[in-house]
């Protein structure tokens, strides 16, 4: 692929799996089916454990938004790295309460692709900064 047609299954991907109506069928069409996800510092994978991953992560912010801030592509178009940021409100992310507390989250994604899917994500996020955001 290109860089561009990577960066664009990336950008679609975020649209149409992170922003309503958050269609995780549209999984099984972008993402391998022995595709990788590590989040900290843990393997998930599986096509099937991954989406599973996103709907519980979905199920603690509601009217969650991912909007991509910056994505770039490595010449081959194998590697995608994209900043984002999602906003919604508290429905219990990384154990608080359930307070509907808006909540902004900020993180980076690096992809790797091959075939024209998604094969393995590595993901760190401003966890910290949100847990203690919520707690204060």
């Amino acid at each position: 692929m290109s860089p561009q047609d990577s960066i664009d299954l990336v950008n679609r991907f975020w649209a149409t799996v992170w922003n309503p109506p958050y269609d995780l069928i549209a999984v099984n069409e972008w993402v391998a089916t022995d595709f990788i996800i590590t989040s900290a510092g843990q393997d998930i994978a599986s096509r099937a454990a991954f989406k599973t991953w996103i709907a519980k992560f979905q199920s603690k912010i509601d009217d969650l938004r991912l909007t991509p801030l910056e994505t770039f592509a490595n010449a081959d178009g194998s590697r995608v790295t994209s900043r984002w940021r999602i906003t919604g409100k508290n429905k219990g992310v990384l154990g608080t309460t359930p307070d509907g507390q808006p909540i902004a989250l900020t993180g980076i994604a690096i992809w790797a692709i091959a075939d024209g899917r998604l094969v393995h994500n590595w993901v760190e996020r401003s966890a910290f900064e949100l847990y203690i955001q919520l707690n204060n």
